[in-house]
């Protein structure tokens, strides 16, 4: 009879914990479903009162927002942003991380966090700096200019990350790569590196969503012919209204490529998520 009772009680804690969490889910989603039903929906029945939660589906939001904005101009110039902060936030973080944590310095723990501090400066306090410097060596107003910031602030981010990732590796294998003659480049590429691919899947799918969701930095350093779409989301808001059915169609594309992304690494974003950092 105790059994059953444990049991009993066990199953409907279990139930209990995943409806809450799927009212939660629910609760944060509604927004997101708001707007992106919005894209579909005549302009004339956006704010219809009662709200409408049955209508016929119209592209005429997405025509607009095709014949206002060069779309495949905006996602291209998030793409290169992304990916490229990304990959240099890695190819220079990725060793750093390694250095501190094979490093004998009792300093290496100190510098690791020194990094992480990095990461919290407010970025609007290094904007206009940056800014100035872009200007004088003729970046400013390109795809570089934000990537180089971004990479400054990923860039520490990811140092800090694999520094834990690398210190919880047992160095053994790596010492028997030596033994057996590998070099210390060699025994880093071959062995470290593959050991935590995980924590590099997770370091690159937090610096995509930075740099992707990023609005402020590409606002001021880029010209119009390279500014990502973060940034044409605000021409929605017009002096007088907000274009919402534009508004809700852009968010389309400003969301799909990154939550694809999201959920097709998702395996490895866990792993690496929960794995490194003890």
């Amino acid at each position: 009879m105790g059994s059953r009772s444990m049991a009993r009680v066990s199953t409907r804690r279990v139930v209990f914990e995943r409806v809450t969490i799927l009212l939660i889910t629910i609760l944060f989603l509604l927004p997101v479903f708001w707007l992106i039903s919005t894209a579909y929906k005549p302009s004339n029945q956006i704010f219809s009162a009662p709200p409408r939660l049955t209508f016929e589906p119209t592209f005429d939001q997405f025509r607009q927002a095709f014949a206002i904005f060069d779309v495949v101009s905006l996602v291209r110039s998030s793409l290169v942003i992304s990916i490229g902060t990304t990959v240099l936030s890695l190819l220079l973080g990725v060793p750093a991380g390694y250095a501190l944590a094979r490093s004998k310095s009792r300093f290496a723990p100190g510098f690791a966090y020194f990094f992480l501090a990095i990461r919290m400066i407010p970025a609007i306090a290094a904007l206009i700096p940056f800014y100035l410097l872009m200007r004088d060596i003729g970046l400013l107003g390109t795809w570089w200019a934000v990537i180089v910031f971004n990479t400054m602030l990923n860039c520490a981010f990811v140092t800090w990350m694999m520094f834990s990732y690398f210190k919880a590796l047992p160095p053994d294998m790596e010492e028997a790569a030596l033994t057996d003659g590998c070099t210390q480049m060699g025994a880093f590429l071959k062995v470290a590196v593959p050991t935590v691919r995980s924590g590099m899947i997770a370091c690159a799918l937090f610096c995509m969503m930075f740099s992707w969701n990023d609005f402020l930095h590409p606002m001021f350093l880029t010209t119009l012919d390279a500014k990502p779409i973060s940034v044409a989301l605000l021409t929605a808001y017009g002096t007088k209204d907000i274009t919402w059915g534009t508004l809700g169609a852009l968010a389309h594309f400003s969301t799909i490529p990154i939550v694809l992304m999201a959920l097709f690494m998702n395996r490895y974003f866990v792993q690496g998520a929960t794995n490194g950092v003890q």
